[in-house]
Formats: structure tokens, C-alpha cells, sequence
């Protein structure tokens, strides 16, 4: 395990929405490269990059056209060599999205593998025996190519899916888990990683980790083996370089398949959904951190508790303040409702992750889909840094996309310097977690106390206790006095064994 990911603060970049440099209304890896400061004052020290190589962006990149190339409207390969290189100089580590499951449709791979005359990447892709012969239970496209067959999809129309072979094979056509045609696949995508590794990049969040080979088991046994054998390849060439899942199942992928974290994703009616999304229920918001939700912690320790004990010692859950395809947490909750949120996920065990603008409160907005980003187009919108045009995303008339028109839109620079500020509290807990080794991915988490129904949360990570009460009531417990109170929003004391916490409150006292 690679020591610096215990002290690890993500923040991730959606490129074409970050900063625009060349004015073309496009964000660019140069203005990444003209923030790396700024995101290393907010306290993160490592950066997770969505997708930025060649594409024709059918789904924001996640299309990829050439994985060794970066995709021009971001810039050059020489670029990105450049972020490396100055991220590293301040102390952040880089990851760049790996999508290992599909291709866009314009490749060269697939335009070969589409052709009607054998070649070496004929195998590259899923195909079935015969343009009338589809794959059942599973999307697909046929009559598009010369090639006599059908072609699985991955996600969209545009995707389709690398061949790493199937477990139950029913068919003539399935290739095998160790096939020729599927071990091709699998060095492929080790030589992709290979090459930024060695060009200074530190790993990968994977896209889809788990969606690679087809009619796996239950347990994604075959999945799990080939994330095995590629985490042996790093450990031994590139033991610092980290791999991060998009799986939301850390036992399979932190204890089967190798990886050092895996995501705690919004999936509806999970553990994370009911701390900060839990609006698709009946009788209203009862998310954990609204205020006047009746939020009940123990819907989220239910699910998160037994996960986080069967994977301790294998790696690391990333809870996440938002993603890419993520409702913005400023959608329902208010700046002081996102305070007490963003204190428990920045002190809670694992490696955090900020998306980019939720350290300010954007706002999800309602607007038209762009590059198949549909409902999650308004959690990509331009990052809000000023009152000037496009708040200081970009001088362009025609920007990616809109920014909020609202008279109260958050930017950063109205937010930098206010002590009250949702920006510089985010930076006063990233400066906490970096000061107490306890709050790192690996320290301990135990439970003090925690009722259904009830405020408020308190819980331990080694010689800090900490207490959180999202509600808008104030709350009081019997508990043994703890030491100095070293970090705290609003009114919270521990005295002659009572704790009081305040509406919308959230304190850490330090034992000896």
C-alpha cells in the first residue's frame, strides 16, 4: 500500500469544465496546471482527472479514441507532462481516469476489429458468429459493418465492449477468460497504464472496474483475477502508484481484486444516499444532514460498518462529497447543511474525495444535456471562481456551459478570506486531517454513541472524539468527559460528563 494515499485529500477535475485558458470555452490542462496552488491551499494533495484523451465525446470522453493521446481541446501530451511535473513539485499526486470496459466506436481498434478480413483485433471486441445472431440480455448492434456479426455495447450506442472473455460460455463465440483474444485485451490496457505511468502520472480511477468480464459469477471472480494480476504489475514496477474503483463493493474490489480504495457511490437507498440524497422517499428530505429531515445515522452505519470491518487491512472506502454523475449535494442542502456534511466525510476513516465547485456550494442546474451528460449535465457545469464573465471560467461567448445566473451564485472569490465561509471551513478540516494522523485512511473508527432516530452521532478515530448534530435542535447526552476541544462549528461543549451540541453542530476534543 502506498504510504502517501493515508494522508490523501482527492479533488476532482471534470477538464472541459475547470478553467479555460484559450478563451475557446473549453476548460484546458493549462488551467488546471494555473490552479494547482489554489487546490493545494484547499488542502488536497492529490487530484483525480476525468477522462482527457482523444475522443469524440459521445459520453464526455469516456469514449475514448486514442488512450496515449490527449484529446486536443485540452491541449498536448507535452501538457499534461507539464501538470505531472508541477503538481509533484507541490506535493499532489495525479490520477487520470482509466476506462478499461469500452472504446468509442472510432478507434482504430474497433474499425479493424469491424472489418470483414481477419487481423489481430478482430478478437478485440465482443462479437457474435452472425449479423442476425444478437446477444440476449445484453444491448448490442448489428448492420453497421462489414463484418458479419453483432457487437456488444458497453454503455451508449458509441461504446462498445472490450473482449476479456466470458465465464459461462453458451455460445461458439464467447471467448474464453484465457483466451489469446482476451489476454491481448488485457495487455492492451497494461500498456496504456504503463505509458503514463512512466510519463509521471500516479495511478488510476477506474471506470466500470467490475464490468469486464461477462456472465462472471456472483463474486466477479474472473473480474477480480485480472485486477489481481494488474495490481502485481504495479506493486512490483510502480509500488507508489495507486489504483481507485468505480465498484461500490469493497469487498470484492479491496479484498478480491487489489484495489487500494473503492468508491462509496449514490446508490439509491445505500448507506451514502442517506446521508445526503435521500429525497426519493416518501413524506420528504429525510437525508441525515438536512436539517429538519429526521435523518437516522444508523441507516448509513447499517450498510457502511459491516464494509468497512471486512476490508480493514486490505484497502481503503472513499466516501465522496459528489461526482461527475452525482446530484451536487448544494441541490437540497444549504452552505451550513453542507458544513456539518463535509466535517463528517473529511474525518471519517478511508481517502476523501471533493468534487471540484462543491467547496464553494455550487448548485446542480437544470440544463440541456451536453455530450451525453443528460440529468448529470447540471453537476458539470464551469467552475465559479469570480463575478466576472462566466464567473472566471472563461472569456468565451460560448462557454461548455452555463454557469449560475443566480445574483447569489458562490464563487470563490467571494468566499476566500470570510472565516464563515463554506470554502474556508472546507479548508480548515482539510488542515485538521492532515494535523492528526488519527484522521488518516487508516486510523481506527469506533461508534460512541449512536440511537436510532435520535442526535446526535458521536464517534472516535484513535485519541479524538468526535460529535456531529446536523439537526436544527439543540441535543444532549450523558458522556464521559474527553480531553481539549481542538476543532468545532457552532456550539458544542463536553462538560462533567454531558455533551451538548447545538443546532447544526460539530466538535473534536483531543483525549491525552
Amino acid at each position: 500500500m502506498p504510504e502517501w494515499l493515508k494522508d490523501a485529500v482527492f479533488y476532482e477535475i471534470y477538464p472541459q469544465s475547470f478553467l479555460d485558458t484559450n478563451n475557446d470555452g473549453i476548460g484546458d490542462l493549462q488551467g488546471i496546471i494555473s490552479k494547482l496552488t489554489y487546490i493545494r491551499e484547499l488542502g488536497c494533495n492529490a487530484l483525480w482527472i476525468n477522462p482527457c484523451f482523444d475522443s469524440p465525446f459521445m459520453d464526455a470522453g469516456y469514449d475514448v479514441r486514442d488512450y496515449k493521446k490527449v484529446a486536443p481541446r485540452y491541449g498536448t501530451n507535452e501538457d499534461l507532462y507539464e501538470l505531472f511535473a508541477k503538481a509533484h513539485e507541490l506535493g499532489i499526486r495525479v490520477l487520470l481516469d482509466l476506462v478499461p470496459g469500452h472504446t468509442s466506436d472510432q478507434h482504430p481498434w474497433f474499425k479493424a476489429s469491424a472489418s470483414d478480413e481477419p487481423n489481430e483485433y478482430t478478437g478485440r471486441y465482443i462479437w457474435t458468429d452472425h449479423a442476425f445472431k444478437g446477444i440476449p440480455g445484453r444491448p448490442y448492434i448489428s448492420g453497421m459493418t462489414d463484418r458479419a456479426g453483432a457487437y456488444m455495447l458497453n454503455f451508449f450506442a458509441s461504446q462498445p465492449a472490450l473482449n476479456y472473455g466470458w465465464l459461462k460460455r453458451t455460445e461458439s463465440w464467447m471467448s474464453a477468460v484465457d483466451s489469446p483474444e482476451a489476454q491481448a485485451t488485457i495487455e492492451a490496457v497494461r500498456d496504456v497504464m504503463r505509458f503514463w505511468l512512466d510519463h509521471g502520472c500516479d495511478g488510476f480511477r477506474v471506470d466500470m472496474a467490475d464490468s469486464l468480464v461477462k456472465n462472471d459469477d456472483e463474486k466477479k471472480s474472473a473480474t477480480c483475477a485480472i485486477w489481481r494480476n494488474i495490481r502485481r504489475m504495479l506493486d512490483q514496477e510502480y509500488p507508489e502508484a495507486v489504483l481507485v474503483s468505480e465498484w461500490s463493493n469493497p469487498e470484492q474490489a479491496l479484498n478480491s481484486a487489489g484495489f487500494h480504495t473503492d468508491f462509496m457511490l449514490d446508490h439509491h437507498h445505500n448507506g451514502y444516499n442517506t446521508l445526503l440524497r435521500d429525497y426519493e422517499t416518501e413524506g420528504g428530505d429525510h437525508s441525515f444532514f438536512k436539517k429538519d429531515g429526521n435523518g437516522d445515522i444508523l441507516r448509513f452505519l447499517e450498510d457502511y460498518q459491516p464494509k468497512y470491518e471486512l476490508t480493514r487491512g486490505h484497502g481503503y472506502i472513499s466516501l465522496i462529497t459528489c461526482n461527475h454523475d452525482t446530484p451536487r449535494p448544494a441541490r437540497t442542502l444549504s452552505p451550513e447543511e453542507l458544513k456539518i456534511a463535509y466535517a463528517f466525510l473529511l474525518t471519517m476513516p478511508g481517502v476523501p474525495f471533493i468534487y471540484y465547485g462543491d467547496e464553494i456550494g455550487m448548485r446542480y442546474l437544470n440544463v440541456k444535456t451536453k455530450e451525453g451528460g443528460y440529468q448529470r449535465t447540471g453537476s458539470r457545469t464551469p467552475m465559479q471562481w469570480d463575478s466576472g464573465k462566466n464567473h472566471g471560467f472563461s472569456l468565451s461567448d460560448s462557454p461548455y456551459l452555463p454557469t449560475d445566473p443566480s445574483a447569489d451564485a458562490p464563487t470563490v472569490q467571494a468566499q476566500t478570506g470570510k472565516a464563515d465561509s463554506l470554502l474556508e471551513t472546507v479548508r480548515q478540516l482539510t488542515q485538521l486531517r492532515h494535523a492528526y494522523t488519527d484522521l488518516q485512511a487508516d486510523g481506527s473508527f469506533e461508534t460512541v454513541y449512536a440511537e436510532r432516530n435520535k442526535m446526535p452521532f458521536v464517534y472516535s478515530r484513535g485519541k479524538l472524539l468526535l460529535a456531529v448534530n446536523p439537526s436544527a435542535d439543540s441535543v444532549s447526552i450523558p458522556l464521559e468527559t474527553a480531553g481539549m476541544k481542538v476543532f468545532g462549528i457552532n456550539d458544542a461543549s463536553l462538560q462533567e460528563g454531558i455533551l451538548t451540541m447545538g443546532p447544526q453542530s460539530f466538535a473534536v476534543w483531543k483525549n491525552d
